[in-house]
């Protein structure tokens, strides 16, 4: 015996219609989800209307009465007064002088012939430069073409093969000769010595002058040790 089902209460025929219905109502709430729009309150702005006030100035009404006229003046009377003699030098009568002027003969003692101006003598101390310079009579080349010819190559220097330039120092004296010889430096191995001598038996020079006066130069020169 089947069990019959009551059509009233059988809910499965209206399953589709209930489904339907359940569909557009979440299609319709997912929707209004998305396009839903919020709205913040923006800040008021007070508009106010600025109304610019008029103002109004009381100008008092000045009186434009015209100034009162300058006093007059009063004329002046000019008096003239007679003109009897007219101050010219026509007129004017100079006193002769001739007689009272006495003219004295005035001598004038002529000045006195200056005194010859005489130069200081020039102090003896030794100068390094001068107006006219110290120097050999028959010149540089000459002077050392002496050395060169007078002068003996030490044997000690020879042999050890010392060579270079020995600095002398010395003083040309009012009369030309060489004195106060130094050796300023020197190479050792008896070359200073020999330079030294050489010089002490040099012509003498010409002097040095200032003030076309002979004076003491002092001078330094080198010589040259070379072994051929």
């Amino acid at each position: 015996m089947e069990n019959k089902k009551n059509p009233r209460v059988d809910l499965s025929r209206n399953r589709g219609l209930f489904f339907s219905l359940g569909l557009i109502i979440t299609c319709t709430l997912v929707i209004s989800a998305f396009e839903w729009k919020t709205f913040t309150e923006q800040d008021k702005i007070e508009l106010t209307a600025e109304v610019e006030e008029e103002v109004f100035l009381d100008i008092p009404n000045t009186d434009h009465t015209p100034p009162p006229p300058p006093p007059k003046v009063q004329p002046i009377d000019v008096v003239e007064l007679p003109n009897d003699e007219e101050d010219t030098f026509d007129n004017f009568e100079f006193p002769e002088l001739n007689d009272r002027i006495e003219i004295q003969t005035v001598s004038i003692p002529m000045p006195k012939k200056p005194k010859p101006i005489i130069e200081e003598e020039v102090k003896d101390t030794i100068l390094l430069f001068t107006e006219f310079p110290a120097a050999p009579k028959d010149g540089y080349k000459a002077f050392y073409q002496y050395i060169a010819d007078h002068m003996q190559y030490p044997s000690t220097a020879r042999r050890m093969g010392v060579e270079g330039r020995v600095y002398l120092q010395f003083v040309i004296e009012k009369d030309g000769s060489l004195t106060d010889i130094k050796v300023i430096k020197g190479i050792g191995s008896g070359c200073d010595q020999e330079a030294v001598r050489v010089l002490k038996d040099a012509p003498k020079w010409n002097a040095g002058r200032q003030r076309g006066v002979p004076v003491r130069v002092r001078k330094s020169i080198p010589i040259l040790f070379k072994l051929q």
